[in-house]
């Protein structure tokens, strides 16, 4: 677990904490599938524990960290840091969070708090995040945490049968260091 604060953590997914958020997800379908194009392959709490099994494999090869986002001891979304690459020594974080939860700055600090453990325990030497051109508040994340926007992927995602621009965002170890000595 990574305490952030008093009433926000990162937690790594346990079974119980599957099943609680399987139904952060049924809650908050609509809101979340309009720029993640996952959400309607999570029909029963099953299919989301099975993905959950294939993110642990994932970490135990040192590809993936992945954890539930955790305020007021309720378990409101998901982060992670995604692709990892140790040859090149790059990933992406990729991050959701219910709408009830939005609003809180848990995904700005969550965020901080594992570009941080990327650059200093993986040794990580750049970090992405992509972000939907329509998806307002994810697009504000990186540009708030200090990461140089690089471009448009376009037509990179399908969601809802539509393919989707995304935004591309980096910084790299030496930028992020400048960035919390200032």
């Amino acid at each position: 677990m990574i305490k952030i604060n008093e009433r926000l953590s990162l937690e790594l997914i346990s079974d119980p904490i599957a099943e609680l958020l399987f139904q952060a997800i049924d809650g908050n379908r609509a809101h979340l599938s309009a720029f993640l194009p996952w959400v309607d392959n999570m029909k029963v709490p099953d299919d989301f524990t099975n993905y959950i099994v294939a993110s642990r494999q994932l970490a135990a090869a040192g590809k993936e960290l992945s954890y539930a986002i955790v305020f007021d001891q309720i378990p409101v979304g998901r982060i992670g840091l995604h692709n990892i690459n140790s040859q090149h020594r790059n990933a992406s974080i990729g991050y959701w969070l219910t709408r009830a939860a939005e609003g809180n700055g848990l995904i700005l600090k969550s965020c901080k708090e594992l570009i941080s453990y990327g650059f200093q325990e993986l040794k990580l030497k750049r970090i992405e995040i992509k972000a939907a051109i329509a998806n307002h508040r994810s697009l504000a994340v990186p540009e708030k945490l200090g990461f140089t926007k690089e471009g448009i992927l376009r037509q990179a995602e399908l969601v809802n049968e539509e393919f989707l621009d995304l935004v591309l965002y980096s910084i790299l170890e030496e930028e992020w260091d400048k960035q919390l000595s200032s």
